[in-house]
């Protein structure tokens, strides 16, 4: 299938046209293909291939970071190979540092599961599900003996493994480092070994590891796989990768609203990697809305990953009430919080706290002193406001999008 897309400036909306393969789109994202000769001869045989990707499943709320590969997995479902999601929830009960400076607590093979079925019912949004093999890797790691655990560590020597940045650096720092995470590259290298997989892809954070599944596989006897890398998304914040933990994400399954809220903050000189990112549109395409008119190119990526994730009929209602938070008016349907009826007054600080616009009552008295914190319309001067709750509805507002109707 071939896919292009353009931006109608008369009609303000993408309009699909088809002029690029699948394989074009998955190279214009990647980072690194190890090798691109190779998987360029892979695909020339005409079989089909076992494209492989890894899920760690402490992590089950997908975001548009986690879709960079994942729309890169449905190019190739839509070139005809199978997909195998592998969920790890047996290497999860170890828990790969991934860059981290201290060990990550294990998971319970329970919680892992359950993290696991959260990550197919999301993972479906953007894979087709009848073409989608899931595949959890307790499925031959819990049945390796104590024998095959020691041939498989006999594959790799440790200067090799500590030459894994985040490894290296603790070992080196006299950080704490467990042998048990050391095996962590070898068991997902070894998942690779039992999928014979043809090619791995994940984000540029796990390239030693896909790396090491790569050699292992010629260790084994079996055909390397292409190693492919793509870049991590940067956040909302404009510098950290995007992060439900750092709250700088935009989750998949966030409502249109809310999604078409956080596309217009993301920040102007990121605009041009998500629109290449986490869409199909050409980046000359992108470069041109975002030459033209930055607010309007905002508007046209929001308009985009809702038509994705929600469908189109979804736009007109996300974008009207963004209009209307953008113009200072309060939106219908905004979220409500009910308070006990036996408080009848309480002071601001506390309340902001109640509702959680504050962790504290100090950040609350920040947010008032900044003039951040409207009441009913009001900007609230007096750090020591009370606010009367008997019988009476009260709308607390920090910045543009943050409302919330107090009954």
């Amino acid at each position: 299938m071939k896919i292009h897309i353009i931006y109608n400036q008369n009609i303000n909306r993408l309009e699909r046209v088809y002029n690029m393969n699948n394989l074009e789109l998955i190279k214009q994202k990647a980072v690194e293909i190890f090798s691109e000769e190779e998987l360029d001869e892979k695909i020339k045989n005409g079989r089909k291939l076992t494209i492989k990707l890894g899920a760690d499943p402490s992590r089950p709320d997908l975001h548009l970071g986690h879709t960079v590969v994942l729309r890169a997995l449905k190019h190739f479902q839509d070139m005809g190979h199978e997909v195998v999601f592998v969920i790890g929830d047996f290497t999860g009960m170890i828990g790969d540092p991934s860059g981290k400076n201290k060990t990550r607590p294990p998971l319970t093979f329970e919680q892992t599961r359950q993290s696991g079925e959260t990550y197919l019912k999301q993972v479906t949004k953007i894979l087709d599900k009848n073409k989608t093999k899931i595949a959890y890797n307790s499925e031959w790691l819990s049945k390796m003996n104590f024998k095959d655990v020691i041939n498989l560590t006999s594959k790799y020597t440790v200067a090799r493994i500590l030459e894994r940045d985040d490894f290296k650096n603790r070992y080196e720092n006299n950080l704490p480092l467990s042998m048990h995470e050391l095996l962590y590259p070898l068991m997902q290298g070894y998942d690779s070994v039992a999928l014979n997989a043809d090619i791995e892809i994940g984000g540029t954070d796990q390239t030693f590891n896909l790396l090491v599944g790569r050699e292992l596989q010629k260790d084994y006897g079996e055909e390397r796989q292409v190693v492919i890398t793509f870049p991590l998304l940067v956040g909302l914040d404009g510098k950290e990768k995007m992060s439900k933990s750092l709250d700088n994400y935009i989750g998949i399954d966030e409502a249109p609203e809310v999604m078409f809220e956080k596309a217009m903050k993301i920040p102007d000189n990121c605009l041009f990697e998500y629109f290449r990112l986490t869409t199909d549109i050409p980046v000359s395409e992108a470069e041109k809305i975002i030459n033209t008119d930055i607010v309007e190119a905002h508007r046209v990526y929001a308009r985009e990953i809702i038509t994705m994730y929600h469908g189109e009929e979804c736009i007109k209602n996300a974008e009207n009430r963004y209009n209307s938070v953008a113009k200072g008016e309060v939106p219908d349907n905004i979220k409500e919080i009910e308070i006990s009826n036996e408080i009848k007054e309480i002071p601001l600080c506390d309340l902001l706290v109640k509702i959680k616009f504050a962790q504290s009552k100090s950040e609350a008295k920040r947010m008032i002193q900044g003039n951040g914190i409207k009441l009913n319309n009001e900007t609230v001067k007096d750090i020591n406001q009370i606010v009367e709750l008997a019988n009476k509805e009260n709308i607390i507002k920090f910045g543009k999008n943050k409302i919330i109707k107090v009954v």
